[in-house]
């Protein structure tokens, strides 16, 4: 049976250059894990594990099904992502210095159009039973639309990113476009817990005016 690969098939959205280019993303299916503090700490490590442990189930729960859903195909699980900004307070006070006790993020992970909120609440349970984890009380089903955006290829460390973010702001101001807020997206290509920081792969991504 055909296998939908997301870094061959949709190279627009999974496989930019690393310089500045511009991207219209549709409105797409995500598994959501909403949350505030340090990336660096065991929540942080305890949502992304939730995330994949309903991501899997869902993928292996449906090459079981006999009736498959319309339009199904097996698929590669796509990649974690962050949507990443600062609280409230810490906008206000921002003096250009990052504390990451600060961040709030929503981590994710796209499903096909063909997964359902229905079945993917099935799966949860499963999943909650299996291995349980707190952080899978807090999963979301949600549609996401990000529209017209700027994006580039980061390579290396993530405390790097600044350099990566300059250039992108720098080619808006050339196609006289403005940078909607300080809000940005992360598609993350390597697993950071096991990739050499000098070779992470992330895409940067940040909303544009229309």
């Amino acid at each position: 049976m055909e296998k939908h690969e997301w870094r061959k098939q949709e190279k627009a959205l999974y496989n930019p250059k690393a310089k500045p280019e511009i991207v219209d993303i549709p409105a797409l299916n995500f598994i959501t894990i909403s949350g505030e503090g340090n990336p660096n700490g065991q929540m942080f490590a305890s949502c992304i594990e939730a995330l994949f442990s309903v991501s899997y189930a869902i993928k292996m729960g449906l090459k079981k099904e006999q009736i498959k859903p319309p339009g199904y195909l097996d698929y590669t699980v796509y990649p974690l992502e962050g949507v990443w900004s600062l609280n409230p307070k810490a906008i206000k006070d921002y003096d250009g210095t990052l504390n990451k006790d600060d961040l709030v993020f929503d981590i994710m992970i796209r499903q096909p159009d063909f997964i359902t909120e229905s079945y993917f609440h099935e799966k949860l349970k499963q999943a909650q039973l299996k291995k349980p984890n707190p952080m899978l009380e807090r999963a979301k089903f949600q549609t996401i639309e990000d529209g017209k955006c700027i994006q580039m290829l980061h390579t290396g460390s993530f405390d790097d990113e600044p350099e990566s973010f300059e250039k992108m702001e720098a080619f808006a101001d050339q196609m006289n476009l403005q940078r909607s807020s300080k809000v940005h997206r992360e598609i993350y290509l390597s697993d950071f817990r096991k990739v050499p920081t000098e070779k992470l792969k992330t895409i940067l991504r940040f909303k544009i005016d229309n």
